[in-house]
Parts: C-alpha cells; sequence; structure tokens
C-alpha cells in the first residue's frame, strides 16, 4: 500500500475562502493566490492523497476571531472534520460550550502573531477550556515558550503544540525551549503536531536540518501523543510546497507502517473524538 492511500487525518490545516467568507476589513494581511485554500479545493486534494478526516485550525490572518468559514465546513462535513477556533479572552463558558457542539475541540493560540504578553493575560480562558475538556493549541517559535511557562505551568489544561514547537535549529535539540517542550512531553501533559517543517528549517525540502527535532519529539512524547499536520494551503510559505512530498518525507521519517498507523490516524482519532 502506498503512503497516499494509507487511512489519514491532516492535523493541521486553514481554509480560506475569501469569496464566500469575507476578510475582516481589520485584517493585518489578506491571503491571495495560491494562498486561498476553499473547502472545495481542500477537499479535492484530500481525495488525491487518501486523507478522509481533519483538525482545521482557524487563521489569524484574514479572519482573526470570526470563526465563521471553519464552522461552516463543520456543518457541511458530517463529523470527518474538527476545528480550533480564534477566540478573545472573555469568549464565555456558554460560547465555548455552544462552539464545541458544533465540533470543535479547542482554542487556537498563535503566539508569533500575537507575541507573548498577549496571552499572558488569558488565564480565565484556560480555566474555561479545562472546565469543558478541551484542548488548548499553541503555537510558538524559538523560546517563545520559556515566556509563555507561567501561563501553562501549573494549569492541567490539554495542551497541543503545533509545528514541532518551532525550535531555533541553531541552538539544537538541548536548546532550553525545546528542552521544555520535551519535558512536557516526557510528563504527558502534551501532545505535538510533526508539521510546519518550512517555519523553522534552513534548508530545502525535505528540511533534514528538522529531522533530530522529529526524533527527538517521537522518543520523549511518544507516538501516542504524536501527529501529522501538512500546514495546507501554506499560507506565507516562501517557496513552493505540495502535499505529497510532505507524505513521502513521512514516509522516509517512518517506514514502519505501523507506526504511520499511529501518527496518520491512531492518536489524533483517540485525542480528538474522530469516528
Amino acid at each position: 500500500m502506498s503512503v497516499f492511500d494509507e487511512p489519514k487525518i491532516d492535523c493541521h490545516c486553514h481554509l480560506l475562502d475569501p469569496d464566500g467568507f469575507p476578510y475582516r476589513p481589520d485584517t493585518p494581511y489578506r491571503p491571495s493566490g495560491q494562498e486561498i485554500g476553499t473547502l472545495a479545493q481542500m477537499e479535492h486534494v484530500f481525495a488525491a492523497y487518501g486523507v478522509t478526516r481533519a483538525l482545521i485550525t482557524q487563521p489569524n490572518s484574514g479572519y482573526g476571531e470570526d470563526n465563521s468559514c471553519l464552522l461552516a465546513a463543520l456543518a457541511a462535513g458530517g463529523g470527518r472534520y474538527k476545528g480550533m477556533v480564534a477566540v478573545t479572552h472573555d469568549v464565555s463558558l456558554a460560547e465555548l460550550a455552544r462552539l464545541k457542539s458544533l465540533g470543535v475541540v479547542g482554542v487556537a493560540f498563535n503566539v508569533p502573531f500575537h507575541g507573548v504578553d498577549y496571552y499572558l493575560g488569558a488565564a480565565a480562558l484556560v480555566e474555561k477550556l479545562v472546565a469543558l475538556d478541551m484542548v488548548l493549541q499553541v503555537q510558538v517559535q524559538q523560546d517563545q515558550l520559556l515566556g509563555l511557562w507561567p501561563l501553562i505551568a501549573a494549569s492541567p489544561v490539554r495542551l497541543v503544540f503545533d509545528h514541532t514547537g518551532r525550535p531555533d535549529v541553531a541552538a539544537g535539540v538541548e536548546g532550553a525551549a525545546f528542552q521544555a517542550l520535551l519535558a512536557l512531553g516526557r510528563q504527558g501533559r502534551a501532545s505535538i503536531k510533526l508539521s510546519g517543517y518550512l517555519k523553522f528549517s534552513r534548508q530545502a525540502h525535505p528540511f533534514a536540518d528538522t529531522w533530530p527535532f522529529v526524533r527527538a519529539l517521537v522518543e520523549g512524547f511518544t507516538l501516542d501523543r504524536c501527529m501529522w499536520g501538512s500546514d495546507w494551503p501554506f499560507l506565507r510559505a516562501a517557496v513552493r510546497m505540495d502535499y505529497g512530498p510532505l507524505l513521502t518525507m513521512v514516509e522516509t521519517l517512518f517506514p514502519d507502517v505501523t507506526d504511520r498507523q499511529k501518527l496518520f490516524w491512531e492518536t489524533p482519532a483517540r485525542l480528538f473524538g474522530f469516528a
């Protein structure tokens, strides 16, 4: 069986459909051209590569906290899709519960976009996620995890980190922030998406300088808390990206089909409640 045929859940993708769901007038960035990714386009890509489920993350660019495009996809997906939304810090418990009933499994914090200080005031929001057994999905880069530590260190919230933690390649796997991330994995307190290599690699595909970080994360988190994501449609990518080469890269890193079954399907299905 080809890696393209193996059952897969894409755990990190975005929808950007300015014709069907106009961008907010105040958005600081308006994705266009090859960055556009509608629900129909996403489903064509999925059909070509054997992806049958997805965890869709609300993009800060274009939409901010307007989750209309994402929620419409969840409604159309009939349970095939789950969502990570963006919300304001003062969102009510009732609104979060409503979103959960629609297929939303958590809230995304994009620290590279907003900065550490913006999220340090979100403790009440994190407490609401705990109360509803929802996920806090965190994207950090380089040493930002250390700055965010006061918010998450003592919280029992379910944590999922985006894009391999976006470590500092120059600092290596011994870097302080990456070691803090590994500690969360070893404690069983977090899960990690093996995705977004272009966002921190200093090399061209297949981003071999990121592989030591991937291997360290698999050892620290185990495949019971690792999942794969494409980052389609590759918002703000500096070079051309394609779905197929990312999947063949997984086959290179994980030649054992049983490992890929955990990464592609079993772990995200269990963590996010996919049927």
